[in-house]
């Protein structure tokens, strides 16, 4: 079963017909397999249609955020609860980007001229920009060839996703203001 994939894994392993003698280890942990399969569906499925919930009221929040690339449900989600916990705090996109975590911080000494992220602010924000930066680059024919133009200039990969996170830290925030500074709607911070 391990050239299985997950999904026909626990097909298989739900449709299975373990026996009887749980006193016999081969028959036991068969039902205990079973019964993983069975909670995983129960699972996926309660993730799916959360995910269903979850869509409707971004999509209701902030239109534009969805239609981004690589922006997701999970990641849509996030970057909204981060912008709604801290209302005051968005004042500009770079305000936005610190919150996040994807401002650069100036790391130079000497005759080196670099920058890192700020490890302030909050972290599941920066996961999330990190995400669609990961999925971006995989992905989007613009973010691919943007790589492959930094990396002929000398960058390494960090200070890429440090460029690519800022980027993306812009173009939500500018995302996030309009669908906030138009009609009313819901409120920043419910």
């Amino acid at each position: 079963m391990r050239s299985l994939t997950t999904t026909e894994l626990v097909r298989r392993l739900a449709a299975s017909r373990p026996g009887t003698d749980l006193a016999e280890p081969a028959t036991a942990v068969k039902v205990a397999l079973k019964r993983l399969a069975k909670r995983y569906r129960h699972l996926s499925e309660e993730i799916t249609d959360a995910d269903a919930d979850l869509r409707v009221l971004i999509t209701r929040t902030a239109p534009g955020l969805l239609a981004l690339p690589g922006v997701g449900t999970e990641t849509a989600g996030q970057l909204l609860v981060t912008a709604g916990d801290n209302p005051d705090r968005l004042a500009s996109e770079a305000s936005f980007a610190h919150l996040c975590t994807a401002a650069p911080v100036s790391v130079s000494s000497g005759r080196t001229d670099r920058h890192r992220l700020n490890r302030g602010g909050d972290r599941q924000a920066n996961r999330a920009l990190h995400t669609i930066v990961l999925v971006r680059m995989r992905h989007d024919p613009r973010t691919r060839d943007y790589v492959a133009r930094r990396t002929l200039e000398g960058l390494k990969t960090k200070d890429i996703f440090r460029c690519l996170k800022r980027f993306v830290a812009r173009e939500v925030y500018r995302h996030l203001t309009s669908a906030f500074s138009g009609a009313p709607g819901p409120s920043l911070t419910a």
